[in-house]
């Protein structure tokens, strides 16, 4: 089959269309034909070599975590789902590949694709929505009533996470340009600044929740808008102890971490706040969760543009400018 390798890290080097054994489902997973993929961050940072420390893949590698397709195999102890079934998935760390034309998936990963929506919208939500429903349903409990800062609003994340959390009954502020206001205003946002021109920080004050994905002086002027006990929630780090447990690193890793996360530590502490870091995992349960949510309307996949396979390259470095609205999808099949 075809698929798009990489044999080292770099921020340079292309992605490589070559052809790859077709992948063979064993007995807990479903074989998938992609119809379609989408691109994250998450891809251009293990492209680039950013977490080959945390996550030390094997090459030659192929990329991509989010997938849409249809069952065309299923192993022999598979219980939900069968041939010709649509479904959409994050494969679990380790088991990505998704910028290929078949991938076998754990089926607990796995979730029937909404009915109401196509295969590349529903290829642009399996990553951002896990990442939003781990962080504002699992660790922050968010409840109705509560304030939550969500930075970039018009991003893969924030297109979703306005919807969650607008849906969870939450006041719900975002940065974004002044043209994407109506964008982000469209999805539910309550207060919208422009980053281009204002200071968050001036205007936002006594907020219980954070969704961070920016740098490190967004974070530390993040923590201030917290009311006594606020939570900032982090996808772009740093990495905390608990994620170091969590992912089993070995004792030197948890020494780099903790030294990376001393600064963040000590600035919760005199703010009287809260800091986590998370790294999303798999989950077909939760994504059948959303799969309802999106049925019903609540939340709708927002995609900027749609690439043919061919340019999946040109997909990667329009990614990485920056200037995408919701998410960049692969047309694989």
């Amino acid at each position: 089959m075809k698929a798009y390798t990489i044999n080292r890290y770099g921020k340079v080097d292309k992605l490589q269309l070559t052809e790859v054994p077709k992948p063979v489902a064993k007995e807990n997973e479903v074989l998938i034909q992609i119809h379609s993929a989408s691109i994250n961050q998450l891809d251009t940072k293990l492209k680039s070599g950013e977490f080959k420390l945390v996550l030390p893949y094997k090459f030659p590698l192929v990329l991509g975590h989010d997938v849409a397709g249809t069952i065309v195999g299923v192993g022999s102890k598979v219980s939900h789902f069968k041939v010709d079934d649509e479904v959409f998935a994050r494969p679990a760390d380790f088991k990505i590949g998704t910028f290929a034309e078949f991938i076998a998936v754990n089926e607990n990963d796995v979730a029937l694709k909404p009915k109401n929506i196509s295969m590349e919208q529903a290829a642009s939500m399996p990553l951002v929505a896990l990442t939003v429903w781990q962080a504002f349903v699992e660790k922050a409990k968010l409840k109705k009533g509560q304030k939550v800062f969500i930075q970039a609003g018009s991003g893969g994340v924030g297109t979703i996470a306005i919807q969650l959390a607008k849906h969870l009954g939450a006041t719900v502020a975002t940065t974004t340009s002044a043209d994407n206001f109506e964008l982000v205003k469209s999805l539910g946002a309550d207060v919208v600044i422009d980053y281009k021109t204002q200071d968050f920080e001036t205007i936002l004050k006594d907020y219980d929740l954070v969704l961070n994905s920016q740098d490190e002086k967004t974070l530390e002027k993040s923590l201030r808008i917290l009311k006594s006990g606020g939570k900032v929630i982090s996808i772009s780090g740093p990495p905390d102890m608990t994620f170091a447990k969590e992912i089993g690193l070995s004792w030197l890793m948890k020494t780099a971490i903790f030294f990376l996360s001393r600064k963040v530590r000590r600035q919760v502490k005199k703010l009287g706040v809260d800091y986590s870091f998370l790294f999303m995992q798999a989950n077909g349960k939760q994504l059948l969760e959303i799969g309802k949510l999106i049925e019903t309307g609540v939340i709708r996949p927002v995609v900027d543009i749609v690439f043919p396979f061919e340019q999946t390259n040109e997909a990667m470095s329009y990614v990485s400018s920056g200037r995408a609205k919701g998410k960049v999808i692969v047309k694989v099949k």
